[in-house]
């Protein structure tokens, strides 16, 4: 099974995975049922394999099917190629359902129901397979045929609407939000089916959508509006639900400061040496500080620009206050605690022994272990000999599947 070893972190340890996705939604929820200890079998088409392997900033990289997008999420997978197009080829996914635990795809709804190896035919090969389909809309609904990608989901949620300002217009996330939500819905979601399946001894089909994964997330913004019935606006970064909750400009750098509790407010006029703002009518009560925000702000920035940002963030975080810098990618990878946790994972890079290779772990820590993958990400069809072997294929076998396309 898995080559990672056993330990105390390995939760999924004995579980094995195969991995039908491509691009990011459905290797990322792969990946940390991985980095949780799974064995995940990447199953990817002969030639080619996921897109993600030619996407990247490293334009060599792309041309190798090695890109940055794939090795960021595919670590620690084995890699199976399968010509779904062909019989044979259906026969191997088969065999390989049938001996599985879980099986994830991100195909188009009916896509696998148009080869032969949808849900239906897979729960008679294995009637204990848990099967996860991840799409940008769900399995039914008026939109189910629509292609989607992350940004087109997040216009679509109402994400866009509410970042940015006034000025600016909508804006998307600067990174892949709506992918990656739909991935860790799909992962815990894969994760509790396993425990019912150990329950009842039956699967289940799970059938997650991007759209609604990204709503889910969005907190006051969706609650404010179907309870209060307020719609919500672009408040740049400030954050609507208290004052001062915001970013603030400082004598260097920017800072992000969340005093939402009266305590936090009055020890943050303390700090910065403006207490008499505390008494002041305009901020005493938090309505106050909401309906006169703006005012507030001016106050405060004049005060911050005494000291920079990485002054402020130690005096306001000793007082209670929280309060952090805003930091550029490199700065967060490059965190103190970042660093603390072991969450960055050093791999030897595929095809390139002189280089190293870095990637994110899990975010949860088992039994104060940092979880992560244990091998590098494959090369295309890497484990495919290995893998038949496994599934009972003679070499004889091998060779004639290779030879006729099917793998």
């Amino acid at each position: 099974m898995s080559p990672r070893p056993s330990g105390p972190g390995n939760l999924l340890e004995g579980v094995r995975v195969l991995d039908l996705t491509n691009v990011l939604a459905g290797p990322f929820a792969a990946y940390q049922l991985g980095n949780l200890g799974a064995d995940v079998v990447k199953v990817e088409v002969p030639g080619a394999g996921d897109l993600a392997r030619q996407l990247g900033a490293d334009a060599g990289l792309n041309q190798e099917r090695l890109g940055a997008s794939f090795l960021a999420q595919n670590a620690g997978k084995r890699s199976l190629t399968v010509n779904l197009k062909s019989q044979r080829g259906r026969e191997v996914l088969l065999r390989s359902a049938a001996e599985a635990d879980v099986l994830v795809e991100n195909f188009r709804p009916g896509v696998l129901d148009r080869l032969g190896v949808g849900w239906e035919r897979l729960r008679e090969a294995n009637p204990r397979l848990v099967y996860c389909a991840i799409s940008g809309f769900g399995q039914e609904g008026p939109l189910r045929d629509r292609p989607a990608y992350d940004q087109i989901v997040q216009g679509l949620s109402g994400m866009m609407s509410v970042t940015g300002t006034a000025e600016s217009g909508p804006l998307r996330a600067g990174y892949p939000v709506a992918d990656t939500l739909g991935g860790m819905a799909a992962a815990f979601s894969i994760a509790a089916a396993l425990v019912q399946r150990d329950r009842t001894g039956e699967g289940v089909h799970l059938d997650v959508s991007m759209l609604e994964s990204a709503m889910t997330a969005m907190g006051w913004v969706v609650s404010n509006q179907l309870i209060a019935g307020q719609e919500p606006k672009r408040v740049g970064n400030d954050n609507f639900t208290a004052a001062p909750s915001g970013a603030f400009s400082t004598g260097d750098g920017l800072l992000n400061i969340a005093a939402n509790e009266q305590r936090q407010f009055a020890a943050l006029c303390r700090v910065v040496e403006r207490p008499e703002l505390a008494a002041d009518p305009r901020f005493a009560e938090r309505g106050d500080r909401k309906a006169h925000r703006q005012e507030l702000t001016d106050e405060l920035e004049k005060a911050l620009a005494a000291r920079s940002a990485k002054e402020w963030e130690s005096a306001l975080a000793e007082a209670g206050v929280p309060a952090a810098c805003v930091l550029t990618v490199p700065e967060a990878l490059g965190n103190e605690q970042v660093a603390a946790r072991n969450f960055i994972h050093d791999l030897p890079f595929p095809e390139h022994p002189d280089r190293g290779l870095r990637v994110l772990g899990s975010p949860v820590r088992v039994a104060g272990e940092a979880a992560g993958p244990a091998t590098p990400p494959p090369t295309l069809g890497e484990h495919t000999d290995e893998l038949l072997a496994e599934l009972g294929y003679s070499a004889e076998e091998i060779t004639s599947l290779r030879e006729e396309g099917a793998v």
